[in-house]
Order: structure tokens, then sequence, then C-alpha cells
């Protein structure tokens, strides 16, 4: 409820984040996804929880920056790099439309390779990399950051290795 509130105040384009939150609402979950694309032709969906610690981690995260951030100064360089990740963000996000989600979906359509997946095969993984190091030295937090890099390095490493082996027949 709170994204498109404030990206009407932060952002210049808020209806990519309106869309993101309504995105996130309307996603079904896993079994009713399986169900629908069975439905349509397709046989054995089914799916794996391979990260169950990803959304832990990053509320973890949020709350740390929220807990040891209470009353710390905002360094505004800190704040600048991280303003002009979110244009990185917008980039990722008008690129991919409605093909973003947060699970690993094979499609039976060529992946993208327009915008910044001409160059990168993960911008959103760098992304988000590099917004858990700058949000939190945006209030001095070196030790949150560098916490919880490591732990994500650690994830996105299980969630990379299982992406690549879903997509390796569309490469």
């Amino acid at each position: 409820r709170a994204l498109p509130q404030v990206a009407r105040v932060v952002s210049s384009n808020p209806e990519a984040y309106i869309y993101l939150a309504e995105s996130i609402r309307a996603w079904p979950d896993q079994e009713e996804l399986a169900a629908q694309i069975n439905a349509n032709g397709w046989e054995n969906a089914g799916w794996q929880n391979l990260t169950g610690g990803i959304v832990a981690l990053h509320a973890a995260w949020l709350a740390s920056i929220a807990i040891f951030g209470w009353g710390e100064p905002v360094r505004p360089g800190w704040l600048a790099a991280f303003v002009l990740l979110q244009l990185f963000r917008l980039w990722i996000l008008g690129t991919l439309g409605p093909r973003w989600t947060t699970r690993i979906i094979v499609l039976d359509e060529p992946l993208v390779r327009r915008g910044p997946f001409r160059v990168l095969r993960h911008p959103n993984y760098i992304l988000v990399v590099l917004e858990i190091a700058l949000a939190p030295m945006v209030l001095g937090l070196t030790w949150v950051a560098l916490v919880f890099s490591a732990l994500n390095a650690a994830v996105l490493t299980i969630r990379i290795r299982a992406e690549n082996a879903a997509l390796a027949p569309l490469r």
C-alpha cells in the first residue's frame, strides 16, 4: 500500500512502481500458478522452493536499516548513488514489462535480449546486489552493508545456478 504513495513523491515515473505493486499483489501463489500453466496445455508444471530464505533475508535487511539507522544522519553522496540506481531499476522493469517476476518461470518464448539484457545476463540481480550494499550506506551502516551483501551473495549463488539451469535450453 505504501509503495505507490512513496513513488508519487520520490519518482519521476511513479507508474512503474505502481505497476510493480500491482504485479506483486496480482501474482498467483505457487499452487495456483502451476494449475494455470497445466490448464494451458503444459504437463506436470510444479515448483520447488530453492531459496526459502531470500524473503527473510531481505526483510531482515530492511529491519536492520530501520532499527540501526534510526536517528543517523543521511549521507547525501550515498543517497544520490542509491537514487541513480533506481534509474537502472526502471530500465529493467521497462524492458521486462509483464515478464518481470521474482520466480523462475520458463516460457516457450525467446529470452529478452534488449535493454540491459543485451550486455548483462542478470541485470536485476546486479541491481539488488548494489541496493543491498548502498541503502545501508545512506545511513552510515557499513556493517549492515557488509553482512547482508555476504548473505545475499550466498543466496544468489543458489538462485542464479537454478535460473541458469532452467533457462539453459533457451540460451
